[in-house]
């Protein structure tokens, strides 16, 4: 197991995932085919890196959706971060995801194959109306040049760096973090962590608790003691 560590895992710059993973094989393969116990048990899990999660300031939101002329791009980008949607779970919307009577979103087989519903504003449907109007989606809510056809991740990405080079925004900002500043600023609002979980389709609290390290609100309280020097 060193030596696939140090000649395979090492060199490839491999990550905490895919360790876990060849572990857990390793695991597998010693405990149900050779009926080992002692080599398992001498198997280590690698300590997973705790990042904290990249957040946008509302006024830096702003400038990346304000920056975008196309209506079906800036809907996108906009739905992202009012409802804190993953990249994947924006592309498989459909129309009928779309409660309006009710002010929610329907998000189907999300990570974990999970379904969760979002609550979305009057002023998220009528941009969602305004969008629906002038688009005419067949299948898909968001959709490629060809009718019918999903719109595809590379092309999304594509808006986004349009966005912030247009905003003028010097950051190496990613679609997630867009949902990272949902989340953020929906507890720097006064928002119970245990909702953002369910918002966000976390499994475990913990996921969710990253973000009380990164709110404004939250470190603007904390007073330095060099201040009473």
């Amino acid at each position: 197991m060193q030596q696939f560590v140090y000649q395979y895992v090492i060199p490839r710059k491999l990550s905490f995932s895919y360790q876990n993973q060849a572990v857990n094989a390793a695991k597998l393969f010693f405990k149900t085919i050779r009926g080992s116990l002692l080599i398992t048990e001498q198997l280590d899990r690698p300590r997973c890196g705790h990042k904290l999660p990249n957040v946008l300031s509302k006024e830096e939101v702003l400038k990346i959706l304000q920056a975008l002329i196309n209506q079906k791009h800036r809907t996108m980008l906009s739905l992202i971060y009012a409802c804190g949607l993953r990249r994947g779970e924006l592309l498989n919307l459909k129309p009928e995801s779309i409660d309006s009577i009710r002010h929610l979103l329907l998000i189907l087989n999300a990570k974990g194959k999970k379904d969760r519903v979002v609550p979305i504003s009057d002023k998220v449907i009528n941009m969602l109306r305004e969008y629906y109007k002038n688009y005419r989606p067949k299948i898909w809510l968001f959709e490629g040049q060809n009718g019918g056809e999903q719109y595809s991740e590379t092309s999304l990405q594509k808006v986004l760096k349009m966005a912030i080079e247009a905003a003028k925004i010097h950051k190496p900002v990613t679609l997630h973090w867009l949902r990272h500043s949902y989340a953020t600023h929906l507890l720097e609002s006064g928002t119970d962590l245990r909702y953002i979980q369910e918002l966000l389709g976390h499994k475990s609290s913990k996921t969710t608790e990253i973000y009380t390290y990164v709110t404004e609100k939250s470190l603007q309280k904390i007073k330095s003691p060099f201040d009473d020097l």
